[in-house]
């Protein structure tokens, strides 16, 4: 019921019993016994509605289309099966914020080129050398699909 900061050379004592709120994206299984003593509460990731409303938070003023088109990749881009971690939130935020200080154009994130299946800026969405190598495949895919005659990928 307290504990000591050693910074301020203070102990911090609770007036009431706290409450700890502990989260967790899965990357790491947390220990039974730890699991036991606590509610679990599952927050289904945010539909695109909501994902709007957070953007709007974040980044106020900032374009809608550039926003429309950026929320279509980033939800596209979570459904590609295989992927080793998927695009959250932070790195949608994040991905926004480079697209606005790059200023990219609406037709560089509209661009259905099967060379260019990885968004611009993609660094920051695909968080692994896994996904990135999986992008590429799939883009190397479509191009050969495109190309006439071979099978088509998963774009083309």
């Amino acid at each position: 019921m307290e504990f000591y900061v050693y910074e301020t050379d203070e102990t911090v004592k609770a007036a009431q019993r706290p409450i700890v709120i502990i989260t967790s994206n899965n990357e790491k299984e947390l220990p039974d016994a730890f699991l036991r003593r606590c509610f679990f509460h599952f927050i289904k990731f945010p539909d695109e509605q909501v994902m709007r409303e957070i953007v709007d938070v974040h980044y106020p003023g900032i374009k809608q289309k550039l926003v429309k088109d950026a929320l279509t990749t980033f939800y596209a881009m979570r459904e590609v099966p295989g992927m080793k971690k998927k695009p959250s939130t932070s790195e949608l935020l994040d991905w926004l914020k480079l697209l606005m200080n790059e200023d990219v154009d609406l037709e560089t994130m509209r661009e259905q080129n099967p060379e260019k299946l990885t968004p611009p800026l993609h660094g920051a969405l695909l968080k692994n050398e896994q996904d990135v190598a999986l992008f590429e495949r799939l883009a190397y895919l479509s191009r050969r699909g495109s190309e006439g005659g071979g099978r088509r990928g998963p774009a083309g």
